[in-house]
């Protein structure tokens, strides 16, 4: 079944969310809300939350599920805020557990974070499926990125999160704690396995060459094209690659207030005795 998409930039971190549709109801899922944060006067906002809140009520649907591809490190997700606004149950990978005990050492949180992915909804396993309306979604672990990167294959659609980026963009990183180059070649290869007619929806697009921004793509469009992974290169080619170009990538803007929030399902950390959240700066964590 061929799932209804819409797309939504937020132009401040080049990250596509979505609403997926299925075409024989009112039933819906989110992928990866973004919400503003302005990270010197550290004011959170929701135009962008807003937008899909919008799109979603103008066409009357039901929203089933919100679902986080993983952790992100450049953005800080809307999931809670778009969840109070339409409901649904607010998921990601149940590797997240690794995430959050990685991080919450970093941020020395203690007993306040708990490790056991409870601020989520639900956990998707390897290879679990679930249903949105008539739609058959599958939860498929493709790690490298991050320890708990899942994608999500709904349809004939496939939404990879950070895994794989628009063919003349590559691949993502992989030098996160957790990540590692040659488990995300195989998690890519575990995505390019599936029919060349598939279509894949990236989270991220930088728009190289001053090309215009794109989101949606094919699995043969990656094999013929993809300067990162396309057929015949190999394994060993790719992770040296990633190595050395991984070397040259400064931290994400948003590295340290996203993980902060998005370890906790989109949650602010508890506000201290005067009223207010505070989110940490760990100093040469990443020297």
């Amino acid at each position: 079944m061929k799932p209804i998409v819409t797309a939504f930039f937020d132009e401040q971190t080049n990250t596509y969310s979505y609403i997926v549709q299925d075409p024989l109801s009112r039933a819906c899922a989110i992928v990866d809300p973004v919400l503003d944060f302005d990270s010197p006067s550290g004011t959170t906002s929701y135009e962008g939350a807003d937008a899909i809140i919008a799109a979603v009520k103008q066409q009357d649907l039901q929203t089933e599920w919100i679902i986080e591809t993983h952790a992100h490190a450049d953005h800080l997700s809307a999931a809670p805020y778009i969840k109070q606004a339409l409901g649904g149950k607010i998921a990601i990978g149940e590797k997240i557990t690794t995430v959050q005990q990685t991080f919450g050492e970093l941020f020395n949180d203690g007993p306040a974070l708990a490790r056991d992915g409870s601020q989520f909804d639900h956990l998707f396993k390897d290879n679990e499926t679930y249903k949105i309306g008539h739609l058959t979604g599958t939860a498929l672990y493709t790690p490298g990125h991050t320890p708990a990167c899942m994608s999500h294959i709904i349809g004939d659609a496939i939404f990879v999160g950070d895994t794989i980026f628009m063919p003349d963009g590559g691949t993502a990183r992989a030098d996160f704690p957790g990540g590692d180059a040659a488990e995300l070649y195989r998690s890519i290869h575990k995505i390019l396995s599936l029919p060349e007619d598939y279509r894949i929806f990236v989270c991220h697009d930088y728009a190289p060459n001053d090309r215009e921004y794109v989101y949606e793509t094919t699995v043969a469009d990656q094999l013929t094209h993809n300067i990162h992974v396309r057929e015949g290169i190999s394994q060993e080619e790719f992770v040296a690659m990633r190595q050395a170009r991984d070397k040259t990538l400064g931290m994400p803007r948003l590295i340290l207030p996203s993980l902060q929030v998005n370890i906790r399902a989109g949650n602010m950390p508890e506000a201290e005795d005067n009223g207010l959240v505070y989110l940490k700066l760990p100093v040469n964590a990443f020297k």
